[in-house]
């Protein structure tokens, strides 16, 4: 029997596109941990820092004007905490341990490891406004808003932290539409690629 590979499932979405929910029953099929914003807790607790002090600037880029750094240390809690989830996520990688990411600029700051398979999750506007409405209970302007609000911060992060552009299909190993399927067949697809890229 051969050492079992690495495999990290790095995946980015769109607000709404049901990524999340994709992202997780991912790492219950391949029997892996999954890593979000909850991994803030973790590097919180390493830290003896207070949770929610970090999770105001989770996955927000830094504020140029109110932003210096001096001899390599930035001023920017935003930076400092992006910094911090890149190495956490960075040493989970090094130790060779599977795991299921989602978002946190993944797909580029992991690219180094072979078991890297990098997925972007988009989809059709109406459903994705339809998802937010049940999920959050609001009305259709308000879901167009939470959707417009969400996609702008994600973008602007990643493309703050990252040379490739947030959602560019060159920048992953496969993008794909959740509404054409809809979320249990896309899932359905992407363990099968996952496997297939795994037997290579």
């Amino acid at each position: 029997m051969g050492e079992k590979k690495q495999l990290i499932i790095s995946l980015g979405r769109e607000y709404g596109s049901g990524g999340h929910v994709i992202a997780e029953a991912l790492a219950k099929r391949f029997e892996i941990p999954f890593y979000d914003y909850h991994l803030i807790g973790e590097i919180a607790a390493g830290k003896k820092v207070d949770v929610k002090t970090l999770e105001r600037f989770d996955e927000l880029p830094k504020i140029p004007f109110f932003s210096r750094t001096v001899n390599g240390f930035s001023n920017s809690p935003q930076e400092n905490l992006a910094n911090m989830q890149f190495d956490y996520l960075r040493k989970k990688a090094a130790s060779g341990e599977s795991f299921v990411i989602v978002g946190r600029c993944s797909e580029d700051i992991l690219k180094e490891y072979e078991g890297l398979i990098s997925i972007f999750v988009l989809g059709d506007m109406e459903e994705k406004i339809k998802r937010i409405m049940d999920r959050e209970d609001v009305d259709r302007l308000k879901a167009e808003e939470s959707i417009a609000y969400h996609d702008r911060k994600r973008k602007t992060y990643h493309n703050h932290f990252c040379r490739g552009k947030w959602g560019d299909s060159r920048n992953y190993d496969l993008s794909i539409n959740s509404s054409k399927l809809g979320i249990d067949k896309t899932i359905d697809m992407l363990e099968d690629y996952i496997r297939r890229r795994m037997e290579e």
